[in-house]
């Protein structure tokens, strides 16, 4: 477990649930445990990007539009603010989709990444495919 992840052992998730990280996200990113549902790998993502966890967001990213490497050791330090999930809707057993506003401060400046999601269930596990950017 790194030390961010070992200072919110007692803390509410990042995630914006009112369960602690340990019993919420840190289940996924800490453990190995598999996210149910496409909401939850995308609060766990969310949680593993305030964490810094690339190794997580690449993990749970689909093969056929998974980057090499995010970089994100090598980009400005991102305040992450708060998540809200605005509508998560399951269309098949095998695809859904997540709509979120991520909230998030670079260099004191305040920024929303609104986006919808889609996801894909294989091989007994949710991954993140792609999303569409909606403007602010």
């Amino acid at each position: 477990m790194n030390t961010q992840a070992a200072n919110l052992k007692t803390l509410h998730c990042p995630c914006g649930d009112s369960k602690q990280y340990s019993d919420c996200c840190g289940r996924y990113l800490d453990h190995g445990e598999v996210a149910a549902t496409a909401e939850h790998l995308m609060r766990s993502r969310y949680t593993a990007y305030t964490l810094n966890r690339e190794d997580y967001v690449l993990a749970t990213w689909h093969h056929s539009t998974r980057p090499a490497a995010l970089g994100l050791a090598n980009q400005p330090y991102n305040q992450w603010l708060g998540l809200t999930v605005k509508h998560h809707e399951q269309s098949t057993p095998d695809r859904a989709i997540v709509e979120f506003v991520a909230r998030y401060k670079i260099n004191g400046r305040a920024y929303r990444l609104h986006e919808i999601s889609r996801f894909v269930y294989q091989e007994e596990l949710w991954f993140y495919v792609d999303g569409d950017i909606l403007p602010n």
